[in-house]
């Protein structure tokens, strides 16, 4: 039995295991950064199958990191496990967190058989709140991935996508003061913030004419006023911005600020507008690994051209290391990604059996960057 063989034997020997610890995760949906059951359930799990855990791993109470072996390379794979307001796991975080722990498995037992002197180390790793969070974001600016030479993951979709085409993107709440006023005996005494959101949301619809196909911009009014006949003093619009790449992203965002900014001009209102979370970076596919990867998954995939998907704080790690980002159909398109049904699918047997698979093949492809010599350089040139 060579060291892929093993590999992948190991984790099917452990499928029942990994089932049920996606299962567990899937009944019970934590929000980002608050993701306490499953940060415990994985990270107990790993440690008795022999990895060296750091539970709350750079001060973010629900990331961890679980190594095997030692020295570099160092092969990375990734467990997310943060779910959706009301929807629960829409995204099938529940599935990565499978695959991950799955990955880890096989390659632990791969460097532990020692064939062939294969050398290095595997590590685990968990992070928390990629809905909007930027857990990944915030492990990078604390150093958890420096000692990382390539990092992987998997993510459940409608179809199989070897390089998915993740946008760049950012969040920002935009706050309009104006001033209250009976609106019937005194509206001109008013300064209506409502009417600067009013004119922002229209400014946008009419500036997506001249957008990119690529690009996203997307809002919603949140607040708008109190009661009919008082003027609106205050309004408040949260919008995502989306491109294909940063510096596109930057473009745009001076755009929509513009529409923004006139908007209170136009009104006299005052405005303010707030980043609410890390900006997300492209995702970047290293054509190397994502081959090996495409290579060790063999046959009978058929591979999907990606349209434009939504955004991954995967893409923050993808420009600092290389990365592959494979996508997993599960449920032959009966559902799309952040409805109810697909929160039925992520947690059907066959969406397990999906994991499982690709899991495998990111083992696979994590023996051939340990067992290959020069590879890894290759992949950084």
């Amino acid at each position: 039995m060579n060291l892929k063989q093993l590999a992948c034997s190991l984790v099917d020997s452990h499928k029942d295991e990994l089932f049920a610890l996606s299962d567990a995760i899937w009944k019970e949906p934590e929000l980002g950064f608050e993701e306490f059951k499953a940060h415990q359930l994985l990270t107990d799990y790993l440690e008795k199958k022999g990895f060296v855990v750091e539970r709350s791993y750079t001060g973010v109470k629900t990331a961890f990191r679980a190594t095997f072996g030692s020295g570099r390379p160092n092969v990375c794979v990734i467990c997310e496990y943060d779910a959706l307001p009301d929807i629960g796991h829409a995204c099938g975080h529940n599935l990565i967190a499978e695959a991950g722990v799955a990955a880890g498995l096989g390659l632990k037992a791969a460097l532990e058989s020692c064939q062939g002197g294969l050398k290095g180390r595997v590590t685990v790793l968990g992070t928390p709140a990629e809905e909007g969070g930027g857990g990944k974001v915030l492990l990078i600016e604390n150093g958890a991935f420096d000692d990382v030479d390539v990092a992987m993951m998997v993510h459940p979709y409608p179809q199989n996508v070897m390089v998915p085409e993740y946008l760049a993107t950012l969040r920002q709440i935009v706050t309009y003061t104006g001033k209250a006023s009976h609106a019937a005996a005194f509206p001109w005494e008013g300064v209506n913030a409502l009417d600067a959101a009013v004119t922002a949301y229209s400014s946008i619809s009419v500036l997506r004419q001249q957008m990119k196909p690529s690009c996203r911009v997307h809002g919603v009014i949140k607040e708008g006023g109190v009661k009919p006949n008082i003027i609106p003093e205050r309004a408040v619009m949260e919008y995502q911005i989306r491109a294909p790449t940063v510096c596109e992203l930057d473009e745009l965002e001076a755009k929509v600020r513009a529409c923004f900014e006139a908007a209170a001009k136009s009104t006299g209102c005052q405005v303010r507008i707030e980043s609410t979370s890390r900006p997300y970076s492209n995702l970047i596919t290293n054509n190397t690994v994502a081959m090996l990867f495409a290579e060790n998954m063999g046959g009978g995939i058929e591979w999907k051209a990606s349209p434009v998907m939504g955004s991954t704080d995967m893409g923050n790690v993808s420009h600092l290391v290389p990365a592959i980002h494979p996508c997993f159909e599960i449920g032959r398109g009966e559902a799309v990604n952040h409805t109810r049904d697909f929160t039925a699918l992520a947690n059907r047997p066959e969406a397990h059996v999906q994991a499982v698979r690709f899991a495998k093949g990111m083992a696979c492809t994590g023996i051939d960057l340990l067992a290959t010599q020069g590879l890894l350089e290759k992949l950084k040139t």
